[in-house]
């Protein structure tokens, strides 16, 4: 019921995410009628999962999803209970996954690297050092959204039926410098698919999940510090916060919707304003 409702128009990751979650609390607390289900069972589950050697944050995603499975049928079949997973404390995080963001050093040395190995994996980690785009964002672009003959060359990311996009703010134009640049015009000359990175999208899925494990062993190869591939988009807010750029500019480039009414309005900045901080990093 939740898939027919809320799955529509979503990739297979998000099906795939919802049926895992709820085999999961299958095993953890059996096959209960939901009226049966009750804070207790929360809090077992909760405990299940920390026992997994889950974090807390990822505890609380899986319970976000539940949760939304679970008052979707107590609201469609008109049942009279609570959702017993609606209610359940987590205690905070002793030891909490924080992504650093990569030196700007570090980062100059990963993509003098990426241009001596001149390869598709290399060509993708390059792209995401200078464009702060999501993994899932690059990994699933089409070779037509890389717009290379504009007199500000740049990445149109959009939503597609094999990726969606994360947030409402998620589709824009981002101007292409540096690395980023480099990489763009390696993809479009020496790909004869549609695909940007077709190793890992076709028309039905984009794996983003394969990618980011690839791309991630490798950085750990040439690196002492733990870095990951989603560093470069940490470190793209302090780039861009470096020069003073303003917030809602970086929010424009990162793909984040800021918040206010007023933000909605119009088309946002036109490329040649954020060329100018883009150049600036």
């Amino acid at each position: 019921m939740y898939l027919r409702l809320k799955g529509r128009d979503r990739d297979k990751v998000f099906h795939r995410t919802a049926r895992r979650n709820i085999k999961y609390v299958i095993k953890a607390i059996g096959n209960k009628n939901i009226k049966d289900n009750s804070s207790s069972d929360g809090a077992k589950f909760r405990d299940w999962l920390l026992n997994k050697g889950l974090s807390i944050n990822t505890v609380k995603r899986i319970f976000s999803f539940v949760r939304s499975i679970i008052n979707i049928a107590i609201s469609e079949e008109g049942l009279d209970c609570v959702n017993g997973f609606s209610r359940t404390y987590f205690p905070k995080d002793i030891k909490p996954n924080i992504r650093k963001p990569i030196p700007i050093e570090v980062i100059q040395q990963i993509q003098q690297i990426c241009y001596e190995k001149d390869d598709d994996l290399r060509w993708l980690v390059a792209l995401l050092s200078d464009t702060g785009m999501r993994l899932g964002e690059a990994v699933g672009l089409l070779k037509s959204d890389i717009n290379l003959s504009s007199d500000i060359p740049y990445i149109n990311i959009r939503p597609h039926p094999w990726r969606s996009l994360k947030t409402v703010g998620s589709e824009r134009k981002i101007p292409l410098v540096g690395a980023s640049l480099w990489a763009s015009k390696r993809i479009v000359v020496n790909n004869d698919s549609q695909f940007a990175f077709p190793r890992y999208t076709n028309f039905s899925f984009s794996n983003a999940n394969h990618a980011s494990a690839a791309s991630n062993k490798w950085i750990k190869e040439q690196l002492t510090d733990p870095y990951v591939i989603h560093g470069f988009r940490h470190s793209m807010r302090d780039r861009l916060r470096a020069v003073e750029c303003p917030s809602d500019i970086v929010d424009r480039i990162e793909g984040w919707l800021t918040a206010g009414v007023g933000q909605t309005y119009g088309k946002g900045y036109p490329l040649g304003v954020l060329i100018r901080w883009m150049s600036k990093i």
